[in-house]
């Protein structure tokens, strides 16, 4: 764009934006003489491929003396930066709409996992005590197991030492046995003597008997000798002497027996005796090894529980830690796209702020100019007008310099340079 002041007749013309757009129209301003024969003629717009930016290519400006002209064609081209002020404005609003429905669309469209934390605590809790039931469960029969492998072993040694005690009196029962065979032979040894007994007191009765028929038969000569000898007291003597004899032997028989017994009682009472003593020990030591093998059991089963459950909590942790990391993945990923919009609608309302200040300073120069002022020295810079909105890029500028000097309403001196800048 080009800012003018009051100046005489003049005419200059601005040089090409480059190379990037051939083959378009202009966009000229020519003034005749005295003011006479000014017009605009808008050539064909510059589209760039690829930024879709709009330049004035070749713009060709012929101003004469007349002022009126020339402020009409800028009045002219300062409502078309108006409008282009609108459009761009709102062209603005629509963005900023845009930008306000993502963010709301953002916003609701955000996984809010809130409501259903609590329905996932409680079914959890649910878990875990369904868990622990099955967990007491599983202490429950394994315990209940136990206690029959208890029962089981009592039995087992209870048998074992009903087996024992069987065994102890079947020999017990032998000893008796030996103990009755001994006494039977005592027994019939004493018959014997008994009947030994017997048969010396006949044999002494038939032998005295005897001895009497043959006294009675002989002569009784009477001798003068010693003292007769009293039969009667020998045979007592000899039946006493018997008698003690036979006495004698029972009571040495009796104590031998007695002896026996005493010492059969004794060995038995002794063997009784070390075999309870062994019995209790053997049961102590079966107690002590059941109740440790109990303890054993009880661990195992109390390990295998706890290994089953560690097992379960790292598979929940684990499947919770991976649901977590893609929820985490999923608002990484948001967040990038986020980021992303957000610096490109930064870029966007940046080009078109900058946009819209440059139009304001334009405005402001233009109305400085139609207040009217003698010495001027302007610099502008054109504006490249966008189709698309979606790409604002800054693809040329030129820069006029234009500076008058007017004295008593005549110009003195008058300069101007421009400058392209890619």
């Amino acid at each position: 764009g080009v800012l003018y002041c009051r100046s005489s007749p003049m005419s200059f013309s601005s040089r090409s934006f480059g190379q990037r757009s051939t083959g378009q129209k202009t966009m000229s301003v020519y003034g005749g003489a005295g003011g006479s024969g000014t017009r605009i003629s808008v050539g064909q717009i510059d589209y760039l491929s690829r930024s879709g930016a709009i330049n004035t290519n070749n713009l060709d400006l012929h101003v004469d003396a007349n002022e009126k002209a020339t402020l009409q064609n800028l009045n002219d081209r300062l409502a078309s930066y108006l409008e282009k002020v609108h459009k761009l404005e709102k062209e603005n609003e629509r963005l900023e709409k845009q930008i306000a429905e993502w963010y709301t669309s953002k916003t609701v469209i955000s996984h809010d996992y809130s409501a259903y934390m609590a329905t996932i605590e409680d079914l959890q809790n649910k878990i875990r005590e369904a868990t622990m039931v099955n967990i007491r469960t599983y202490l429950e029969i394994d315990n209940s197991k136990l206690a029959a492998d208890d029962f089981k072993m009592k039995y087992e040694t209870e048998l074992s030492m009903r087996q024992a005690v069987e065994a102890d009196i079947a020999g017990l029962k032998r000893v008796l046995d030996d103990l009755t065979m001994c006494k039977m032979d005592l027994e019939s040894q004493q018959e014997t003597l008994k009947e030994e007994l017997i048969m010396l007191k006949r044999n002494h009765e038939e032998d005295l008997a005897q001895l009497r028929k043959q006294m009675s038969g002989q002569v009784n000569v009477e001798v003068d000798a010693g003292s007769q000898v009293d039969l009667n007291r020998i045979m007592t003597e000899i039946r006493e002497h018997y008698e003690a004899l036979i006495a004698k032997n029972r009571k040495d028989l009796e104590q031998w027996h007695q002896s026996k017994v005493r010492h059969k009682a004794k060995g038995v009472a002794e063997q009784t005796t070390n075999l309870q003593t062994s019995h209790t020990e053997i049961k102590e030591l079966k107690n002590t090894l059941q109740k440790y093998q109990i303890e054993l059991q009880s661990h195992q089963s109390m390990k295998s529980s706890l290994e089953a459950s560690l097992l379960e909590t790292q598979q929940r942790y684990a499947a919770q830690l991976s649901g977590l990391q893609d929820v985490v993945t999923g608002l990484e990923a948001q967040l990038s796209s986020l980021s992303e919009n957000i610096r490109e609608n930064e870029l966007k309302y940046s080009n078109l702020l900058d946009i819209k200040t440059r139009l304001e300073l334009e405005i402001s120069e233009y109305r400085r100019l139609l207040d009217g002022e003698d010495v001027s020295i302007l610099i502008f810079k054109n504006i490249n007008w966008f189709i698309n909105p979606a790409c604002l890029f800054a693809v040329v500028t030129k820069t006029i310099v234009v500076e008058e000097t007017i004295v008593d309403g005549k110009v003195v001196s008058s300069s101007s340079s421009s400058k392209v800048v890619d």
